[in-house]
């Protein structure tokens, strides 16, 4: 089963980073722009959080029951933060990818809330931004980026 949900998480991170960048460019491009905020913005928003629950999702099933880096980390986790491997996994990986789903829903909600078009861009675009770049520094890079192909 890890084989499996660990591909699956690894397909759907770049749907999440490819979604997470059409959102940013559409927000800053709206903002910068001066357009209308659209149901096009919205609805992409709508599918970079959706896709960043999946990945959160996945990801704590990898990190509690199915991932053997992460659950041995857990039972020594002092030992574990001497492995770079581990430590990455079991704690950098694992905050980075939290504070991304939760800037990311920030942006999807503040902009929901807010009346001006400008603002939701804006408000989108920081928002969004921010998921992107600790998405970025969060991926496991060191990883092969299509596993087997």
């Amino acid at each position: 089963m890890y084989p499996f949900i660990l591909a699956v998480h690894n397909i759907v991170r770049w749907v999440a980073l490819i979604l997470a960048i059409l959102a940013v460019v559409r927000a800053f491009l709206g903002w910068f722009g001066k357009r209308d905020w659209t149901d096009r913005d919205r609805k992409i928003g709508i599918f970079f959080t959706s896709a960043m629950d999946i990945q959160l999702l996945l990801g704590l099933l990898l990190y509690f029951v199915f991932s053997p880096l992460t659950t041995s980390a857990l039972r020594d986790f002092g030992a574990a933060m001497g492995i770079d491997n581990q430590r990455f996994f079991a704690v950098e990986h694992a905050v980075f990818m939290v504070l991304a789903v939760v800037f990311a829903h920030l942006g999807s909600a503040f902009s929901k809330r807010a009346t001006d078009p400008m603002k939701k861009h804006r408000i989108a675009a920081i928002w969004f931004g921010l998921s992107l770049i600790i998405i970025l520094l969060g991926m496991p890079w060191m990883r092969p980026l299509l596993p087997g192909l």
